[in-house]
């Protein structure tokens, strides 16, 4: 009897022992359960904290980024209007230069001939003009319209017409000696073979009236022209038409008291010594200025893109 009561009391301890692990698990299991619970709100928390403090930062950006928007408008407004007046200049310009190289062209052809044999000065001239008047209407309207990409186009064709104008302009000064050679060629040429009807001698004509010269260097010149001979020296050397004959133009004794004493080769290259600094300065001034028009250019169309400035 006493056998079995032992035997019954192992079994139920076994049974409380089993039933206390049991227990035991499952309040492990419960704890586990709580700290997954836990960490998942603190994750929460953590996500509603950083979208919040992303939001006060925006709010705060875009509270600080409006006024500065408001006032970059009217500097964008001022750079529109310096831009606007020099883009008119420089439509001017063009009108001017056009103009230029059409009288050029139509006018002094005949005196041009006698200073460079290359006849594409005046086309050169009026290409240039034209071209600018285009772009010069094209930056007016890039300007108003307030597009970058027209902005920078408008900025790098004034790049280009100022590394033209600066090139032009170093080479004129450069070459101005070369420039005095041709015009004594031509213009020796021109006396020689002088006959009083071709457009040449019609320019030397006009440069003896104008300027009140006679001859190359001299009136002697003309003793070695195939004009003499047959007329004399031409009736524009002299220096009172009614008291100069053909008769005394045609006797060298005489004739030296009735013309001028000055050569016009002195004239020509003492007036182009005189203005050539004159000319090169006025040249590069307007070179230079094109780089005020480039970088108002190149700062409103930053200041558009910085600012996301929509032009009504």
């Amino acid at each position: 009897m006493r056998g079995r009561e032992r035997e019954r009391v192992r079994v139920s301890e076994r049974e409380n022992e089993s039933e206390s692990e049991s227990e035991r698990a499952k309040e492990s299991e419960r704890e586990r359960e709580r700290a997954k619970e836990t960490e998942r709100e603190r994750a929460r928390a953590s996500v509603r904290e950083r979208e919040l403090s992303s939001h006060c930062s925006l709010s705060f950006l875009s509270s600080t980024m409006a006024p500065r928007r408001m006032e970059t408008k009217p500097v964008i407004f001022c750079l529109k209007t310096l831009l606007l007046l020099y883009s008119l200049i420089f439509w001017v310009t063009g009108v001017v230069l056009l103009s230029v190289g059409l009288w050029w062209r139509f006018m002094l052809a005949p005196y041009m001939a006698l200073i460079s044999h290359s006849p594409d000065a005046p086309y050169v001239l009026t290409g240039t003009g034209a071209a600018i008047v285009l772009f010069g209407l094209f930056g007016c309207f890039a300007t108003c319209r307030g597009r970058p990409w027209m902005l920078k186009l408008y900025a790098a064709f004034l790049l280009l017409v100022f590394l033209a104008e600066l090139i032009a302009g170093i080479s004129g000064f450069i070459f101005r000696h070369e420039i005095k050679g041709t015009f004594l060629t031509t213009y020796s040429d021109a006396v020689l073979k002088y006959d009083g009807r071709d457009d040449r001698s019609l320019a030397v004509d006009g440069i003896q009236r104008r300027l009140q010269c006679c001859g190359v260097y001299n009136y002697t010149s003309w003793f070695s022209s195939v004009y003499f001979p047959v007329s004399g020296i031409p009736a524009s050397c002299c220096v009172s038409f009614s008291d100069c004959s053909g008769a005394d133009l045609r006797n060298a004794t005489v004739a030296p008291h009735k013309v001028y004493k000055q050569g016009c080769y002195e004239l020509v290259t003492s007036f182009i010594e005189t203005n050539m600094g004159i000319i090169a300065g006025i040249t590069f001034g307007i070179a230079f200025s094109q780089l005020i028009g480039l970088f108002i250019a190149c700062c409103l169309s930053r200041l558009i893109n910085a600012n996301q400035y929509e032009m009504v």
